[in-house]
């Protein structure tokens, strides 16, 4: 069955079949129904449906509409999109949505979802669009959006239609068990200048019981939530008197990047690399020449005059390693070059997309640039791949998937590069056994890339390193290096990230650990509790000794007992707390609690010492 390309609230997306994730059985199949392998094909009565899961999240955010509809009066829609677990939609109305409401609305759409209601498809011309939606600001807008000549059509499901090109199931009999989450403000489009909307999001599974599954793995991801363990262990905070998405790093948070930062400008010079810094600055003609002016501007800051020529934050580091590698003559004997910068650039994101560290407005990005020869590309896209792999697992992460996209309708470069590149990507993916999926025509206009993206330890999907080719950049700079043959040749450039941004990686990180980092890049690794002021100073002396291996160490002088300082530590997530008492002072020894292990008795300091470096 092929599905169209899906015009949906103001925004494009294709509907495509995809492998067996994602896809279940119907909730209304009779008994002796058939589940096919593949792409999930559901035999029932002698029919064969293929459901995408997108279709049935879609599907339930219009019942949600049409229940919010049915019990309150003068309600404004917005947009309802299936999202990556659930879906939402966006309403405007003087009643405000409260938890509460949600068993009144999970009733209502019960009632729409027995009635067996089919999604009617209606076409209309947009005069009968507009006289449709009448009334309806935010639709109106909506269906201005849509391009001439593009098809208009509603879904019609009982007394509710909705602006939408679908598609959507049969009937309303086909949606499984569902669940209203929770409700939030959401700017209209996004833009804090507008109107604030209520959202109400929402899930849906293929039984109660998977149902049930997937809340309870939404509330260990609340519990791991970033922005609360951040708050919680003091490290990092945003104010609105600096502005939203724009990140303060305190001293814990600070210290866990020193080490990610260090540990990285190792690993990088071990695989040589050569480091650079460049201005968070430019000129616009700079901007200009790479064409960010002209594509990226939405995403830019405003300009600023300085001697009457104006200079933009760098939304990217790109063009400055170019102007470093046009500083002088290149030879084939030169290259490759293999240059990394932590760069911090500042792009401009919405409020409504802002979400703590995983999408802010300045951010430090583990760039690097590779400069080869045609000769040199399979071997430096293979080394990159396995680099990253290394940091992966570094960081504890084991679950690894690829994905190729390959060349768009629209390119630039010559199909011989195109091939070329690709074919390394390719090759590379295979000499190191990942397993990859093939996004066909899904790559830049500039280039062929991979994405690797690893699975956290509750199972969700990040995006960390990509390793992008470029062929328009070395093009519109007009970068060459000197070949064998005594001419000008193009070099390849791969843009490649590792990590992404360090304050993306560090919130994944914190949810991946649920703030309960490694040893190695806990920023408090042991803390020493005295049991009375007595102990206090035998207490500073045994961390000056640890402090001399190079561990990071805290003492507690706080008048709270015992089991308070215990307590704070736990939460606190300290991988190690020494009990310092009487006892222990005069035996020279201290009492070890692992924060894993629970009590492991009495050590001497050396051998502690010893043991956590082991």
């Amino acid at each position: 069955m092929n599905l169209t390309p899906c015009y949906i609230y103001g925004h494009f997306c294709h509907v495509v079949t995809r492998p067996a994730r994602g896809k279940w059985s119907l909730a209304s199949a009779k008994a002796g129904a058939t589940l096919k392998t593949g792409p999930a094909k559901f035999v029932l009565q002698k029919e064969i449906f293929t459901l995408d899961l997108e279709r049935v999240r879609h599907s339930t955010a219009h019942v949600m509409a049409a229940a919010v509809t049915r019990l309150f009066e003068n309600v404004q829609l917005d947009i309802g999109p299936a999202t990556g677990d659930g879906f939402y939609y966006d309403f405007d109305l003087s009643h405000r949505f409260t938890p509460e409401d949600f068993s009144h609305l999970e009733a209502e759409m019960a009632r729409l979802v027995s009635a067996n209601l089919p999604f009617e498809r209606v076409e209309m011309t947009r005069a009968e669009a507009a006289l449709a939606l009448k009334g309806q600001r935010y639709k109106l807008e909506r269906l201005a959006d849509i391009p001439e000549g593009e098809l208009i059509s509603f879904y019609r499901c009982g007394d509710f239609s909705d602006l939408c090109r679908g598609p959507h199931l049969t009937h309303t009999g086909e949606i499984p068990a569902f669940k209203l989450l929770s409700v939030a403000g959401s700017y209209y489009r996004g833009i804090e200048t507008n109107p604030m909307l209520q959202r109400i999001y929402g899930i849906v599974a293929e039984s109660a019981q998977a149902l049930q599954t997937q809340l309870d793995r939404l509330e260990e991801a609340r519990k791991r939530d970033h922005r609360k363990l951040g708050r919680e262990l003091d490290l990092f905070s945003m104010h609105e008197e600096v502005g939203p998405g724009l990140i303060h790093w305190h001293p814990k948070g600070a210290r866990i990047r020193a080490l990610i930062e260090d540990f990285w400008r190792r690993e990088h010079f071990r695989a040589g690399y050569e480091l650079l810094y460049t201005p968070h600055i430019g000129r616009s003609l700079l901007w200009e020449t790479s064409g960010h002016l002209g594509f990226y501007r939405e995403s830019m800051y405003a300009p600023m005059v300085i001697d009457e020529l104006q200079y933009f934050l760098k939304p990217m580091n790109c063009p400055f390693h170019i102007q470093i590698y046009k500083s002088q003559l290149r030879s084939y004997r030169d290259l490759p070059l293999r240059w990394a910068e932590l760069g911090t650039v500042y792009r401009y994101e919405k409020a409504g997309v802002l979400h703590g560290l995983l999408r802010v407005r300045g951010f430090t990005q583990d760039d690097a640039h590779i400069f080869c020869t045609t000769e040199q590309i399979e071997t430096e896209v293979q080394r990159t791949i396995r680099f990253a792999l290394s940091f992966f697992k570094a960081f504890g992460f084991a679950d690894i998937s690829a994905y190729l996209a390959t060349r768009p309708a629209k390119a630039i470069g010559s199909e011989e590069r195109w091939t070329q590149a690709t074919a390394s990507l390719e090759k590379a993916l295979k000499a190191e056994g990942l397993a990859y999926t093939v996004d066909e025509g899904g790559g830049a206009f500039y280039g062929p890339k991979v994405d690797l993206k690893v699975k956290d330890v509750i199972g969700r999907e990040w995006q960390l390193s990509t390793i992008q080719f470029d062929f328009n950049m070395p093009e519109r700079f007009d970068i060459t290096y000197v070949g064998e043959d005594g001419q000008a040749h193009r070099p390849y450039m791969v843009h490649r990230a590792l990590l992404g941004s360090l304050e993306r990686f560090f919130g994944i990180l914190i949810e991946h650990y649920g703030g309960a980092f490694p040893l190695w890049l806990a920023p408090e690794q042991v803390r020493i509790l005295p049991l009375t002021d007595k102990q206090i100073e035998t207490a500073r002396q045994v961390a000056e000794t640890l402090r001399s291996a190079d561990l990071r160490v805290t003492v507690d002088t706080g008048a709270s007992k015992l089991g308070a300082k215990i307590r704070n530590a736990q939460l606190e997530k300290i991988p190690y707390m020494l009990i310092l008492g009487p006892k222990e002072a005069e035996a020279g020894t201290i009492s070890v609690r692992s924060r894993v292990g629970g009590d492991q008795g009495a050590l001497s300091v050396e051998a502690f010492i010893q043991q956590v470096k082991t």
